[in-house]
């Protein structure tokens, strides 16, 4: 064995060390400026509904334990020995959230269907025409589909 030190790493690692030393400076992407009355149009729209959201996880957060201080009662009833205030700690708070956090990505997602069609309707911006849509977590090419990688299908 010899006396010399050697530095292991991935080679993903390697790679993305590579990367960024090649790459010139990053850069944030600039938007066309047509595109500008869309993009705050749409993120006026995201932060009105965002603040929503907000408003009733706050009501959760600080409305569960007001409740159950209105109710000491429930700290008396039991489920499988446990009482019931702290069930109501443990099992509420967190399907809620998760249940809001859907709730806001579906208005989030159509806020921003809603303005597509208004803008394809008046024949504004580049997605006009385009046949892409918005389906949940991401956007599906119907000239492609979504089991088939980009180029394949388009002809």
């Amino acid at each position: 064995m010899t006396g010399r030190r050697v530095a292991v790493t991935s080679p993903q690692t390697r790679l993305a060390h590579a990367r960024r030393r090649y790459r010139g400076p990053w850069r944030p992407t600039t938007l066309d400026p047509a595109e500008m009355p869309r993009a705050i149009a749409l993120y006026r729209e995201g932060r009105s509904r965002a603040v929503a959201a907000l408003a009733a996880l706050g009501a959760l957060i600080f409305g569960l334990p007001f409740l159950l201080w209105l109710w000491p009662t429930l700290d008396d009833v039991r489920v499988a020995g446990v009482p019931v205030s702290w069930a109501a700690i443990v099992l509420v708070p967190f399907p809620a959230m998760v249940a809001m956090a859907f709730w806001q990505l579906r208005r989030a997602e159509r806020a921003e269907r809603d303005l597509l069609d208004a803008d394809a309707d008046q024949g504004i911006g580049a997605d006009a025409d385009a046949d892409v849509e918005t389906a949940g977590f991401g956007t599906v090419d119907k000239t492609t589909g979504p089991d088939k990688p980009a180029g394949e299908g388009a002809s």
